[in-house]
């Protein structure tokens, strides 16, 4: 076989190879804005002994604000206020919370398929791999999402929500 044809040869396999590996990794770009509404409404979880925390979620613009609670033995124990907003540059969402009489708390959250979704500190955006702490969400039904904390690379607690109707 002269050079020409076996140097030919070489490049279209090349590209079909290459070709082959980009189209099976390509992904379908998720909507973060769409499935953010799945946590639209009031949602509950037992966090601790007869503590129970209370989440509201409104739209509000490409995104959401919010009020949570937690409450034990009828009292409510702390309180806050989260303000969700979608990023376009960054494809996620960007959180700022704070519970009453404490320091704000900013987060970036974006979905890795249409029912999980992660959440870490906005200081680790740029190298989400490294953070020390996340958390990972799990949507299991319509009524019910499971969100498992993570510290330094170990689940250190799972919490259920349900949909309070």
């Amino acid at each position: 076989m002269n050079p020409f044809c076996l140097t030919t040869m070489t490049i279209v396999f090349l590209l079909c190879f290459t070709i082959g590996i980009q189209a099976q990794t390509t992904q379908t770009k998720l909507n973060h804005v769409e499935l953010m509404k799945q946590f639209l409404g009031t949602w509950k979880c037992d966090i601790g002994k007869d503590t129970t925390e209370f989440w509201e979620g409104k739209s509000y613009g490409t995104g959401l604000v919010c009020d949570f609670k937690d409450v034990t033995k009828d009292k409510i124990v702390s309180e806050g206020k989260s303000l969700w907003g979608y990023n376009k540059e960054l494809d996620k969402f960007i959180v700022a919370s704070m519970f009453r009489g404490k320091d704000i708390g900013i987060y970036g959250v974006w979905f890795t398929s249409k029912n999980k979704y992660v959440v870490i500190p906005f200081s680790d955006i740029s190298y989400p791999e490294k953070a020390s702490f996340k958390m990972e969400g799990d949507i299991k039904s319509t009524d019910m999402f499971v969100e498992t904390t993570i510290v330094n690379n170990i689940p250190v607690k799972t919490d259920t929500w349900t949909r309070v109707k």
